[in-house]
């Protein structure tokens, strides 16, 4: 072999063996999108500042009251009835407000924080006691989470409903809305809060229709009231 052949040799063989190897080294990774970003890259862990009850009380609560104190019939001392319900454009943005605020505020309860604030452990103690204490709803949520998310997941789509109500400014669909809110409202409490209020509240339906022939969701169509002279 003479020294060309022997030069286009081995440069044929190094021009192989770089081939190999850049066939076999994976390509760069395309840059991120938006879209393909993860949520804790845009935003950052969700970090609580309040606990369930001061969350509860100081947005989910006033948020709901958008919806209830929107309509009511009150029946007052002299048998005189007095109807509520949104009228104007902006008695329909208080209840639009609710409804966005509790679309969007509820799915902060799934973000891990503690039940109560430090100390307060409910109205868990003495005999018969009338709520859960902090560790004790802990230890339910734990046992059956799915539960807990299912009661979200409940009051956020009276949320969504409500929204649809506002669209329309459908006044009798926003009756059944809120009897929907309350029911949404007090099955989570009767699970996660105070349990034992079932048995109480099965005697108090019971008393209201021995009375007047309906219990406490007898009549979903009002809420009824008092008002003063």
């Amino acid at each position: 072999m003479n020294r060309s052949h022997l030069l286009l040799t081995v440069a044929t063989g190094l021009f192989a063996l770089t081939a190999a190897c850049s066939a076999e080294k994976p390509a760069p990774p395309a840059p991120k999108t938006s879209a393909a970003m993860t949520h804790n890259e845009l935003w950052g862990d969700m970090k609580p500042i309040v606990s369930v009850k001061e969350l509860m009380r100081d947005f989910i609560d006033p948020a709901s009251d958008y919806v209830f104190d929107s309509v009511s019939t009150v029946i007052t001392k002299k048998g005189g009835i007095i109807e509520k319900f949104p009228k104007t454009d902006d008695d329909w943005d208080k209840v639009r407000f609710g409804a966005v605020m509790m679309a969007e505020g509820v799915y902060l309860l799934k973000v891990p924080r503690p039940f109560a604030p430090p100390g307060d452990e409910n109205n868990s103690t003495g005999p018969e006691p009338e709520e859960l204490s902090p560790a004790q709803i802990t230890a339910k949520l734990e046992k059956d989470p799915v539960l807990w998310n299912a009661k979200i997941e409940a009051l956020r789509n009276v949320g969504l409903e409500v929204l649809e109500i506002v669209k329309k400014k459908d006044a009798n669909e926003l009756w059944e809305a809120a009897d929907n809110l309350d029911e949404a409202c007090e099955n989570c409490h009767l699970e996660f809060w105070y349990p034992g209020e079932r048995a109480l509240l099965k005697k108090l339906d019971q008393k209201l229709v021995d009375l007047y022939g309906a219990g406490r969701t007898g009549d979903k169509s009002r809420k009824l009231g008092m008002a003063p002279k």
